[in-house]
Formats: structure tokens, sequence, C-alpha cells
């Protein structure tokens, strides 16, 4: 098996007497998009913090390509991308004139041109950075971070402030990123970009890892699926149910409303549709309901992500 490209082992982090990071581990695997979901003080910036180099661990370890990112830094200063949140240009330099000193300070750059055009920068390049706004300002900070070719690339809430267009496209460009190895840590709050982007997700509450997994083994862990249909009411549900798989049920809560609780795949949804097509029985409404990671995300640390 690979080396992780990030590994976190019993990480603690305190600011005086609070407890940022509670003996959090976890690893991200090389040429993947790894999430690190969390509320509002979870401990997932420290972490990426310390990741970065920013902070030293108080306790516990901390290895990012193999190497220290404290004592290393100088040998891992080229090979990693780092998008902030906010900051991370100098406030009066013009936008196309900082991404251009970015790149020349790697052997290797990307295009600078071609990578203006592809995010959609071209009709701000002579705007000083704090004149920007927030979405440009994100823009600049995405193609500061990946312009001098990264192994791995740290982005902090990268579509903050984008309109729907530049989100989609820094979506594909992530995933392209992705094809060509890189390997990226995102913290978002936005769900629907973790469940698009993600090979794998770590979920962290109150400094600690509670669960982990791919979007869809999280989403299976939560709350079964369910398929709702309506028909005529008194149906017989022990022969529907002795045609479904043995770990499905089936209840009729209010008149001719009907819930199939299981499992939810192709093969149920014919086996529900068929034995109502046997027994003539017209569905007026049916609803598959697919768990998200969304709800996995509230059943476990009680909070919507934003």
């Amino acid at each position: 098996m690979n080396q992780p490209a990030v590994e976190v082992h019993d990480l603690v982090m305190r600011y005086g007497s609070t407890t940022a990071v509670d003996g959090l581990s976890l690893d991200v695997q090389p040429g993947t998009v790894t999430a690190i979901l969390g509320p509002n003080g979870a401990g997932k910036t420290t972490t990426i913090e310390t990741c970065e180099g920013f902070r030293t661990p108080q306790s516990g370890s901390v290895r990012v390509l193999g190497l220290d990112p404290v004592t290393d830094a100088k040998k891992l200063r080229p090979r990693v991308g780092v998008m902030l949140q906010s900051g991370g240009a100098w406030s009066g330099s013009r936008a196309h004139e900082m991404l251009r000193h970015m790149a020349s300070l790697h052997a290797h750059p990307l295009d600078v041109d071609l990578l203006i055009e592809r995010l959609g920068m071209g009709t701000y390049g002579r705007t000083p950075y704090r004149r920007l706004s927030g979405g440009q300002q994100q823009r600049l900070n995405l193609a500061m971070a990946i312009v001098g070719r990264p192994d791995l690339l740290f982005l902090d809430e990268p579509t903050a402030g984008l309109d729907p267009q530049a989100r989609r496209a820094t979506w594909e460009l992530i995933d392209e990123l992705r094809g060509h190895g890189v390997t990226t840590v995102l913290t978002t709050h936005f769900m629907d970009e973790a469940e698009s982007l993600s090979d794998h997700v770590h979920i962290v509450d109150a400094g600690r890892l509670i669960a982990s997994g791919t979007v869809a083994e999280l989403a299976v862990a939560g709350a079964e699926d369910t398929i709702r249909f309506t028909a005529r009411p008194g149906l017989d549900l022990h022969a529907l149910m002795a045609a479904l798989p043995h770990d499905t049920k089936i209840a009729e809560p209010a008149a001719g409303q009907y819930v199939v609780t299981g499992a939810v795949d192709p093969a149920l949804v014919s086996a529900v549709t068929s034995w109502l097509a046997d027994h003539d029985v017209l569905t007026e409404t049916m609803h598959v309901q697919r768990q998200t990671l969304e709800d996995r995300f509230l059943d476990l640390t009680g909070h919507t992500l934003r």
C-alpha cells in the first residue's frame, strides 16, 4: 500500500485551557480528494494549519509527503500548494502581477496565461488585491496555490463567494488535478461540494474524528433509505413483504400511504413495482429517498454544516 500523503497521529493542540484538537488521527491517500468536514470550532483549521507547517504539534505527530512539515518545510514548500480562506496576497499587488510573481518562484510553473483564462481572471488583472471582490480573491488564491504544480494541495473553502459558473469551473479543475495525480485536502461548508468532489471524507467534531469513509459508506452507515408510494388503502403488506429482501420493512402509516425501508437499489424498486403490477395496483405517486452525506453529518454532530 502507498504511504499516505498526509498522516496525523494522536494530534493534540490547545489554546490556553481550550483543547482545539483532542487526540485526532487521520490520513489522506495519495492521488485523492479528501474532505475534512465539521461544524465551526471542530478543530479543522488548526489541524490543516498544523499539516501546512504553520503550527507545531503540541502532542502527537504529523507527516506530510513523508516529511515533518515544520523541520522539513524547505523541502516541502515546492511540493505543497496552500489556498487560505482569506489573505494570501499583498493587499496592494495587482492580480496578474501577484500570480506571475508566484509562478516565478517555481521551477516548472503552469502557463500563467492559460490559468488566467481557465479561471476567468482576465477582466481584473490590473486591479489591486484589496479591491477585488471576495470571489475574485478566491480565484486568485486558488491560482496561486496550483501555479507551481504541487504534489499536494490544501484548499480552505475554495468556492466561497463564487458564482455558479466559477464554482463549477473550480470543481472541474480540482477533478482534473486529481487525474494528474495531485492529492487534495479540502475543507468546505458546502455539502454538495464534498459529495461531488471527495473520494474520502473525515468528519471531525470537538477536535476528534467521529466518522470516516467514502460518501456512499457514510450515507449507508446512517438512517435507511426509503421508497414512498401512494395507492389504494389496505394492501396486503405481508404478501408484499414476502416478495422483498428479508431485511426490508414496509408500513402504511396513513391510509394509502406506504413506506418501504431498507437498502434501496434498482432491484428493490423493481421488486416493489413488479408486485404492484402483478396485483393490479396503480400507484399514484412513488418517491425514492436516499440518505445523503448531510443526513449523516447531522446525525453525528447535531449540526448542519453551515
